[in-house]
């Protein structure tokens, strides 16, 4: 959920993902996407500029092929907040080789699983990771997210300010990882704890 090209969100490590989706029905959320497997191709130059000052630009493949640029981040009363301009691209591959034509090169391939609803004027999505699960809120302003907070019983103070992305890096250099592409296929072997992730579970 994007407000004049601006992200607001917030996210969390999910310990019982289940509970959760349990408890947002109960609440009366509506399904916007059904669970839906997510590939992701993450683009930078040569030099590194984009993942050393913060910037994404990204090919997904859902529903549909989406081509998404973000700007670095800030915090705005406890919200993640950035630039986001995404838009749907009728063929992935020419979008592929359009962005190499360019002097991209894809940095990583990454993958989850999403499930979405909205609730109260909020786009909430539960996530699998191939290292854990999380929950994201967006919404167009802080003050709904923080409601939406507070109806499902999350502790605000568990955020998670990184991207899954960074995650990942921290979890490559922490643990010496020999992959570059967070897959599930990558992680099948693995255990990953809270702890591993320096996060903690939001819903206990």
């Amino acid at each position: 959920m994007t407000t004049n090209d601006q992200e607001l969100e917030v996210k969390y490590y999910i310990s019982d993902l289940p509970a959760l989706e349990a408890r947002l029905l109960s609440l009366g959320a509506q399904l916007v996407q059904p669970r839906i497997q997510e590939l992701n191709l993450r683009f930078d130059v040569a030099s590194g500029e984009l993942l050393r000052t913060n910037q994404v630009v990204r090919l997904r493949q859902d529903t549909q092929a989406r081509l998404t640029y973000k700007g670095p981040s800030q915090s705005q009363e406890g919200v993640r907040v950035r630039q986001e301009i995404e838009f749907i691209v009728s063929d992935h591959r020419a979008a592929r080789a359009f962005l190499e034509a360019l002097g991209y090169y894809v940095s990583m391939g990454y993958e989850k699983y999403r499930t979405s609803y909205d609730l109260d004027g909020a786009h909430v999505v539960l996530d699998e990771m191939p290292y854990g699960n999380f929950t994201e809120i967006e919404g167009p302003d802080p003050a709904t997210i923080q409601a939406v907070n507070q109806r499902l019983g999350l502790d605000w103070e568990a955020r998670v300010p990184e991207s899954y992305t960074m995650l990942f890096e921290y979890l490559r250099e922490k643990l010496s990882l020999p992959f570059s592409d967070l897959s599930f296929e990558n992680f099948q072997q693995l255990t990953i704890s809270p702890a591993d992730l320096d996060v903690r579970p939001a819903d206990k």
